[in-house]
């Protein structure tokens, strides 16, 4: 679902109307994307940088097919692309934008829908949390003039208590299971020094189940972040990255879940039927799924 919008937002791309699987080759590409770097055919490498190949293929054809018949009707950011590349002197290279479009279909797609789908399944499993959840929506939608408007902005940061079950989601999920980063300088750090040139990886689960930052670090509980920081990012919580490399999208992905999650909460209810195991390969995979009956509220269909 989030693929299929961001994908029609960024190119316009539509599976119904195209003859390739554009999801597809993400899915390659992410199942490899941390692995053995053996680019033989069979393992997960190979299949990671086949799937990037084809989408970078699709993604040229695309610039091509844009160049020849300019998007009128319904512009996107591609069209803002192709006009930077217009330009006499442009900031982008086709070789750079076109790894700029990979990134960003890549990027605002993948871990936004997986922590979806962990919020979901968190609040499946936790009742109480659900029922504060649903009462906390349910409050904008009593206050609102017009029951039919849509959500506002004023409405989005009232939500108090979603964000603590977005915070505690992403730091139960460490959806990225490791950051990087190359030392600039000799950098000393307690008996250790790390050369000019190293690349450290940082282990955000570490971090985020410790329970010396955390008390029953393994335990979804909301409610911990009543005194906590909600939108920074710090030594103990650093689900978006840190530092000068921050997540662009990290604002984006919240809006992303509290949207989901109130359009979720305040239209429909469901009820597990299988599914719901969770797995690291290094990244977190539902391997059998999550498999949800979904009813509209107050209503069954």
């Amino acid at each position: 679902m989030v693929f299929g919008l961001t994908a029609k937002k960024l190119i316009s791309y539509d599976r119904e109307q195209s003859s390739e699987n554009l999801r597809d080759n993400f899915e390659a590409f992410i199942k490899g994307l941390i692995s053995v770097p053996l680019e033989i055919p069979g393992t997960s490498y190979y299949k990671c940088m086949q799937g990037r190949k084809k989408a970078m293929r699709f993604l040229k054809n695309k610039l091509e097919e844009r160049r020849e018949k300019p998007n009128e009707v319904n512009i996107d950011f591609f069209d803002y692309v192709l006009e930077e590349l217009g330009e006499d002197d442009p900031i982008l290279t086709e070789e750079i934008a076109l790894d700029l479009m990979f990134m960003l279909l890549f990027a605002s797609f993948e871990t936004t829908s997986t922590a979806m789908l962990v919020s979901m399944k968190l609040l499946t499993d936790n009742p109480q949390a659900l029922k504060e959840v649903r009462e906390e929506h349910e409050q904008i939608l009593k206050k609102r003039e017009n029951p039919e408007s849509g959500l506002t902005w004023e409405e989005y940061k009232s939500m108090t208590f979603t964000f603590q079950v977005i915070n505690e989601s992403v730091r139960l999920a460490n959806i990225v299971p490791g950051i990087f980063r190359k030392a600039r300088t000799d950098i000393k750090f307690k008996d250790y020094t790390i050369p000019s040139g190293w690349v450290v990886m940082v282990c955000p689960p570490a971090v985020h189940l410790d329970p010396i930052n955390y008390k029953d670090p393994l335990e979804f509980n909301p409610w911990r972040w009543e005194e906590m920081d909600f939108k920074g990012t710090s030594k103990s919580f650093m689900a978006f990255g840190g530092g000068q490399r921050f997540c662009v999208g990290a604002d984006f992905a919240r809006l992303q879940m509290a949207v989901f999650l109130h359009c979720l909460v305040t239209k429909y209810r469901w009820e597990p039927i299988k599914g719901g195991e969770i797995v690291r390969t290094p990244g977190l995979q539902f391997p059998n799924g999550f498999h949800v009956q979904i009813f509209e509220k107050d209503k069954k269909n």
